[in-house]
């Protein structure tokens, strides 16, 4: 394990290194990414859920602020690419403080051609196996919108259960985490 400063304090966490699953290809984001992540990021078809994409520098400025999550903590949202190379979205788990816990989310956003295939739920079981061998001590949780069916069904599918909803830019959000 490499030593990592985290928030000013020394911390050994587990850097994240490549994972391949049968169909994916799971890697470090790196500045070579930032144009597709912020063609992912500001494609309104991707942000159906949502009130408004965010514009090309908001996007700009979340992938920097992506980069230096794994500066800091060694893991992080990443590009999720097939096997061929070929980006089909971005994902992964970013620590985050939700109430005054801890915890790993799950993110997801695929570009259109890529969804309905399982996508989602193999980047997310990838991601979730290495928390759970690397970071066991923070929960991982997903936050969707009530809206988004399809990720409701895949936060299901992976057997989390929801455990809160909040307001959140005047549409109810659904946390989930497993039991």
């Amino acid at each position: 394990m490499t030593p990592i400063l985290s928030e000013g304090r020394a911390s050994v966490l587990p850097v994240f290194s490549e994972i391949r699953t049968e169909r994916l290809l799971l890697r470090r984001l790196t500045e070579a990414d930032r144009a597709d992540v912020v063609r992912i990021q500001t494609d309104p078809r991707t942000n159906v859920h949502h009130p408004r994409p965010p514009d090309e520098e908001e996007s700009d400025a979340k992938f920097d602020s992506w980069l230096d999550d794994w500066a800091t903590h060694g893991f992080g949202y990443l590009p999720v690419r097939a096997l061929s190379g070929q980006v089909l979205g971005v994902g992964g788990l970013q620590l985050r403080v939700f109430g005054a816990e801890e915890v790993l989310n799950l993110y997801y956003r695929f570009l259109p051609e890529a969804w309905g295939r399982g996508y989602a739920t193999e980047m997310a079981e990838a991601v979730i196996a290495w928390a759970e061998e690397a970071v066991p001590e923070y929960p991982v949780q997903i936050s969707v919108s009530v809206t988004n069916q399809p990720s409701l069904n895949v936060a299901k599918r992976l057997g989390f259960a929801t455990f809160a909803e909040t307001l959140h830019e005047g549409a109810i959000t659904r946390h989930f985490r497993r039991d």
